[in-house]
């Protein structure tokens, strides 16, 4: 079974930046992290994913060139930083980690919370 644990947030200006933490404990051969965010009423996006172990990065268009995924190897985690945060970016923010290089995500966080205030 795998855990992923969700770290970082908070509330934040226009403009500001948060680091959003992701730490993977149990057994597990994951090869993909990634994060996603649910906004209240919209669905669940798409915001960034990187891959093991060669580490390839990709991104929503929404959020290129703000935020970047970074990992640690030694411990399966993953951080997210957040630069030029718009009140759009607010949101629930989730741990995910896959087994495959495709399809779905087998696992998921609990979700840490992201508020951009205008």
């Amino acid at each position: 079974q795998v855990q992923l644990v969700e770290s970082g947030g908070g509330l934040v200006q226009t403009g500001g930046s948060l680091r959003v933490s992701c730490v993977a404990s149990g057994r597990f051969s994951i090869v993909r992290m990634g994060w996603f965010r649910q906004a209240p009423g919209k669905e669940r996006e798409f915001v960034a994913a990187v891959t093991w172990p060669a580490g390839s990065t990709n991104y929503a268009d929404s959020v290129k060139g703000r935020f970047t995924i970074f990992r640690d190897i030694a411990k399966t985690a993953m951080s997210l930083q957040m630069n030029t945060l718009k009140p759009e970016d607010t949101a629930n923010y989730y741990c995910a980690a896959a087994n495959r290089r495709v399809g779905d995500y087998d696992y998921w966080g609990q979700g840490t919370q992201v508020t951009v205030s205008s």
